[in-house]
C-alpha cells in the first residue's frame, strides 16, 4: 500500500494503539484520536516516527464538534485516506440490572458517535472520489452474548449502517471494511460499563487469555490494505459466527451455558 494518511479513533490504548504502531512501521502517516490527550502525547513522544503522527483529541460523545475536528484532521497531512472507527466502550451487565442511561450512552458513543464522524468525513471522500471506512465492530456484532446486550446492539447497528453506506457509495470508489474481533487482550473489559454506569475495573478471564493487540493489529492492517469487506479475528470464538448461521438452536443452547466473563 502506498503512503497513506490513516485516522484512528480510540488510539490511546489497546487495538487502536497497536494499529497505530503497525501503520507507522509500514510507512504511513497517522492521525491519533482519543479523549486521553496525555496518553496520545506519550505515544508520539515515544515513537521513532514523530513526524508521521498528528494528535487530534476526540470525544465520540460530543458529535457537535465533529465538523471542526474533521477540518483539523484533513489539514494535518492534507488528506485522509482511511478512517479506522475504533473508539467505543464495552459493557458487562445483565439486561435486568442495566439502567436505560447506560443503554443510551453505549449507543450514543459506539453507534451514533461513529456514524456522526463518518458522515462528517464522507464529503471529503466524495470530493476526492476515494476513501475507506474501517470499523472495529465485534464478534457480538454478529450475535448477541450475555452481559453485553447494549454493546452487542450497538455493534449490530454499525453493520446495518455501513452495509448501506457501502452499497450507496460503491460507484464512488469508497470502501468499507468491517472488523470483528473476539477476545483480544486489552483493557476493554476493565473499562466496560456495569449496570449503574461505573466501570467494571477487572479483566475478564476470557479477555486475559485472548489474542494480543499486536497480533490483532497485523490482521486489521492486512484487511484494510486488501480492502476486505469483513474480517473475523480471534481464536475458536470466531466459529460461533458460523455455528449461529447454520445451527442457530444448538448455538443458543451453547451460548446460554458459556463462560463469557
Amino acid at each position: 500500500m502506498s503512503k497513506k494518511t490513516i485516522w484512528i479513533t480510540g488510539a490511546s490504548s489497546g487495538i487502536g494503539e497497536a494499529v497505530t504502531e503497525k501503520s507507522l512501521r509500514e510507512g504511513h502517516q497517522v492521525i491519533i484520536s482519543a479523549r486521553n490527550t496525555e496518553k496520545l502525547e506519550e505515544i508520539k513522544a515515544q515513537s521513532p516516527f514523530k513526524d508521521s503522527i498528528a494528535i487530534l483529541p476526540l470525544d465520540l460523545y460530543k458529535s457537535e464538534s465533529f465538523g471542526t475536528i474533521v477540518k483539523k484532521a484533513i489539514d494535518a497531512f492534507g488528506k485522509i485516506d482511511v478512517l479506522l472507527n475504533n473508539g467505543g466502550i464495552s459493557q458487562r451487565s445483565l439486561v435486568r440490572e442495566t439502567s436505560l442511561d447506560v443503554d443510551r450512552k453505549i449507543m450514543e458513543v459506539n453507534y451514533l458517535g461513529t456514524v456522526a464522524l463518518t458522515k462528517a468525513l464522507l464529503p471529503h471522500f466524495l470530493e476526492r472520489k476515494t476513501g475507506q471506512f474501517a470499523v472495529v465492530s465485534s464478534l457480538v456484532g454478529k450475535f448477541g452474548s450475555p452481559y453485553r446486550s447494549s454493546y452487542a446492539a450497538s455493534k449490530h447497528a454499525l453493520h446495518g449502517f455501513f452495509d448501506s453506506l457501502r452499497a450507496e457509495h460503491a460507484a464512488d470508489n469508497i470502501y468499507v471494511t468491517m472488523i470483528c474481533p473476539g477476545f483480544i487482550r486489552t483493557n476493554v473489559s476493565i473499562n466496560a460499563l456495569t449496570g449503574d454506569g461505573s466501570p467494571l475495573g477487572t479483566m475478564d478471564d476470557a479477555q486475559n487469555k485472548g489474542m494480543s493487540a499486536e497480533a490483532c493489529a497485523k490482521i486489521i492492517y492486512k484487511a484494510i490494505i486488501n480492502r476486505q469487506e469483513e474480517v473475523l479475528i480471534g481464536g475458536k470464538e470466531t466459529y460461533a459466527v458460523y455455528l449461529k448461521r447454520f445451527f442457530p438452536t444448538i448455538f443458543s443452547k451453547i451460548l446460554a451455558k458459556a463462560k463469557v466473563r
